[in-house]
């Protein structure tokens, strides 16, 4: 199983209260997870949320969830399931919860700021990211409805989800999301790497992992942060 994000972010000694260097950790290894996730258990099958009795469903596979939060398309905002406006039990939003604490003891502003405007940087697929990650153990789902979307976590997926992937799955979404999102290559590459229980050591600005074959990725310094200048399988 992967490493929960939390023991990533002790590990790179990371400013816990730098929303960014969270982000970055977080979205390589979660991205694979959700990759997989669609592969293996979502299938392009309908799904169904009943809340009533805390699962979710996809075709006739049910699994225990949990409600991270809401975006309102009316509004424009994000709200966390811990204000629990619809009155769900605790149990629903114990998730929610857990990471509000986590947000109050590192000085996480975003996680513990009740609502918010919707953005590049914070909507429901970056903060349902960073929750997911931080618990290690779930996925999570965007369900569309008439005024937004709630998002929900959810567990019990085959081991298979959280698998490591291999150096190929590893370059395409880190090419992939470097490409689509503002990011320190290097906080992203390492958070994957770590995430994807992938032996590494860095040296200055290179980092060579230890898959099937050594990957070796060069690093510059630009606009105040690290990125990839170059990547290649030896």
């Amino acid at each position: 199983m992967k490493r929960p994000a939390e023991s990533l972010i002790s590990a790179l000694s990371l400013d816990t209260g730098n929303w960014h260097e969270v982000y970055c950790v977080s979205l390589g290894r979660m991205i694979a997870t959700q990759n997989a996730c669609r592969e293996l258990v979502v299938r392009e099958q309908n799904w169904n949320v009943d809340f009533s009795r805390g699962v979710i469903l996809f075709g006739g596979q049910e699994y225990a969830l949990q409600f991270i939060g809401s975006e309102s398309a009316s509004s424009g905002t994000w709200l966390w399931g811990w204000e629990n406006i619809n009155g769900f039990p605790d149990e629903l939003i114990e998730l929610a919860r857990r990471t509000r604490q986590l947000g109050e003891r590192w000085g996480l502003e975003p996680l513990t700021q009740a609502q918010f405007s919707l953005d590049d940087t914070f909507n429901g697929h970056a903060l349902s990211t960073v929750t997911c990650a931080l618990a290690g153990d779930c996925c999570y789902y965007r369900c569309p409805h008439s005024g937004g979307a709630a998002f929900v976590a959810f567990s019990g997926v085959p081991e298979e989800v959280f698998a490591p992937v291999d150096m190929q799955k590893f370059v395409s979404i880190t090419m992939q999301c470097i490409r689509e999102i503002p990011l320190d290559h290097r906080l992203f590459v390492e958070g994957f790497l770590l995430g994807n229980g992938t032996p590494y050591e860095r040296d200055g600005l290179s980092i060579t992992a230890h898959f099937e074959q050594k990957l070796h990725l060069e690093f510059e310094q630009a606009g105040g942060v690290l990125r990839i200048r170059s990547i290649k399988s030896r």
